[in-house]
């Protein structure tokens, strides 16, 4: 039995995380997390209590003098969901857990003698905190090739650290050539982080303005336009405009398509972390903030002759079973290590 751990904000994790549990048997793999079970999901799933309300905001000490990120004092969601936790680990009894992604979770698990696999994240993770997580981890999985490197702070665990690839919810779907232009325009899609863009609907249609040869689609803030499966209209892209989180870059190059990226503000400066990367391997474009409007012509017809097959680089499809092949062969080393003899 192997437990997972999936984080509650946003989309990302909990798409991983079911890649991921989809390479395992029926029943192999539990789930945790604040979230509703996700649909296709075929194991456990135990919904954890919240620990993000309005009463925690009060608390006291959320990061324990800064050994943890989120611990707020005598807070009764978090020992709720902690209780949730431990009862599990204690009846399940599995071979290991996968944290994606929670200090708090990583220690608490690690001190009840379960093997731990943390999820590594890209940006600046050397505070404390995360340097903690890194240290009671029997594993650190790396969303991301092996020749890349966007995570400050890993080097010391270099050693325990699987880098597998991009992982996405497409893997296995195959890519296409963009449909032929619509009405004499090429396609551009916009892709927006629900977690927050400092795109504004006014700058979004300024560059619309400026480029009347495109026909543009935008999925996310500054609209309220989406979809939960995206994979037709990135097919259908010329060249898509996105964010730099992990998942959108994931999907992006599971589609091969050209881009123009823009990253985010994000704590540990995550999404400027993988910007960097994308950039240093001229895998895309890469842009700092959004350009002006009169930047756009030529920007979308030079991202639009890169060639997107270039993207198989980043993601060829496997990251997740590579991620599973990791999994299982911790999970069986220690139920050996815990036989008895």
């Amino acid at each position: 039995m192997i437990g997972y751990y999936v984080h509650h904000r946003g989309d990302g994790h909990v798409t991983r995380a079911a890649s991921i549990a989809a390479r395992f048997g029926a029943g192999q793999v539990t789930g945790l997390s604040s979230l509703p079970r996700p649909d296709g999901w075929e194991g456990g799933w135990i919904e954890l209590a919240r620990d993000d309300d309005e009463a925690a905001g009060e608390a006291a000490e959320p990061a324990a003098g800064g050994a943890l990120h989120w611990a707020p004092l005598h807070h009764p969601g978090l020992r709720e969901r902690m209780g949730q936790i431990a009862a599990w680990v204690r009846d399940a009894a599995p071979a290991l857990v996968v944290v994606d992604v929670s200090v708090e979770v990583s220690v608490a698990v690690r001190a009840m003698g379960v093997p731990v696999v943390v999820m590594g994240m890209p940006g600046d993770r050397r505070d404390a905190a995360h340097q903690l997580a890194y240290r009671v981890a029997d594993a650190i999985v790396a969303p991301w090739p092996g020749w890349a490197d966007p995570l400050a702070g890993g080097a010391a665990w270099r050693a325990k650290t699987h880098a597998v690839g991009a992982i996405s919810r497409f893997d296995g779907r195959s890519p296409g050539a963009a449909l032929p232009p619509l009405d004499g325009r090429r396609r551009v899609l916009v892709l927006s982080g629900r977690g927050g863009t400092g795109l504004t609907a006014e700058a979004l249609a300024a560059a619309e303005r400026a480029t009347p040869d495109w026909a543009w689609t935008a999925l996310g803030p500054p609209g309220d336009r989406w979809v939960a499966d995206p994979w037709p209209r990135l097919l259908d892209a010329d060249v898509v405009i996105t964010h730099a989180g992990q998942n959108a870059i994931a999907d992006l190059a599971a589609a091969r398509r050209p881009a123009v990226v823009i990253p985010q503000a994000r704590p540990h400066a995550e999404q400027r972390a993988m910007a960097a990367a994308l950039r240093e391997s001229d895998l895309a474009i890469v842009r700092d903030t959004w350009p002006a409007a009169g930047a756009w012509p030529d920007l979308l017809a030079r991202a639009a002759g890169r060639d997107g097959g270039r993207w198989a680089r980043w993601n060829d499809g496997a990251g997740a079973a590579r991620a599973a092949s990791v999994l299982d062969l911790l999970s069986t080393a220690a139920s050996h290590a815990c036989a008895p003899r």
